[in-house]
């Protein structure tokens, strides 16, 4: 099976070597791995070219967007699941994508998730946040409950028939995308209880009190824009589970 494996970055030389030896030292053999960067001007793309014959794609050109980036990479992807890995973050072992395929290979799920480490940016031992996927309950949406993106693989399947991330959503497409998939359309998903990847704090729904409003915003109009209803205080639920997965690092 293989699986396509999606970086973005920009201006990322101090880590995008990180990432991508998460991925070369992957024991599973049939990986698609494809970097999107933004047009970075401080030696990233020398850092990427030292790994170019192990890339199936390189595109570096500006774009509009963490977002759009991805949906760069989405448009690129030839194979059967999708992950995403950004620059800075790391696979968190090597068999990981090899555990994923024998998961999808039971046929039962279009979306699996496992746990994800959060981790100081300049010290990735330094867990910050253990970030629990949890057993799969559809309702948990309207808690504001999201499985980590990061740590979760797609079926690409589900991004052909149900498209990308919006780029009208600026901090919570992820979450959008999530929703949209398991919530709207029912897609089968399964947890897994292992951790899947360890990444750094300060992605972009994160630098700020007032990204972190915004953020738990567009969680509650995605909602919107997909037809569905909840209540307003979708805004202050999410924050509080945030809260109780620091209380749970590991």
């Amino acid at each position: 099976m293989k699986v396509s494996i999606i970086t973005v970055c920009f201006n990322a030389v101090a880590h995008i070597d990180e990432t991508l030896r998460s991925v070369v030292m992957q024991d599973h053999r049939d990986i698609e791995h494809i970097v999107i960067d933004g047009g970075s001007a401080d030696g990233t793309q020398a850092k990427i070219e030292r790994y170019r014959e192990v890339l199936a794609h390189v595109v570096s050109e500006p774009d509009a967007g963490v977002y759009d980036a991805m949906n760069k990479g989405l448009r690129l992807a030839t194979g059967e699941v999708i992950a995403l890995v950004n620059a800075g973050d790391m696979i968190a072992r090597r068999d990981v994508v090899s555990s994923m395929v024998k998961e999808f290979a039971k046929g039962d799920a279009d979306v699996i998730y496992g746990d994800a480490l959060m981790v100081d940016p300049t010290d990735i031992t330094n867990v910050k946040r253990f970030w629990k996927g949890g057993e799969y309950h559809r309702n948990n949406f309207k808690k504001g409950w999201m499985p980590p993106h990061l740590a979760t693989y797609i079926r690409r399947s589900a991004y052909d028939r149900y498209g990308h991330f919006r780029d009208d959503l600026k901090v919570s497409a992820d979450y959008e995308l999530m929703f949209r998939f398991l919530y709207k359309q029912r897609l089968p998903a399964r947890y897994v209880p292992k951790v899947l990847v360890r990444f750094r704090l300060g992605g972009v729904s994160n630098r700020s009190l007032a990204h972190i409003w915004r953020a738990n915003v567009e969680v509650y109009k995605a909602w919107k824009l997909n037809g569905e209803r909840v209540s307003p205080l979708i805004v202050l639920r999410k924050p509080l589970g945030k809260l109780l997965q620091y209380l749970k690092k590991t």
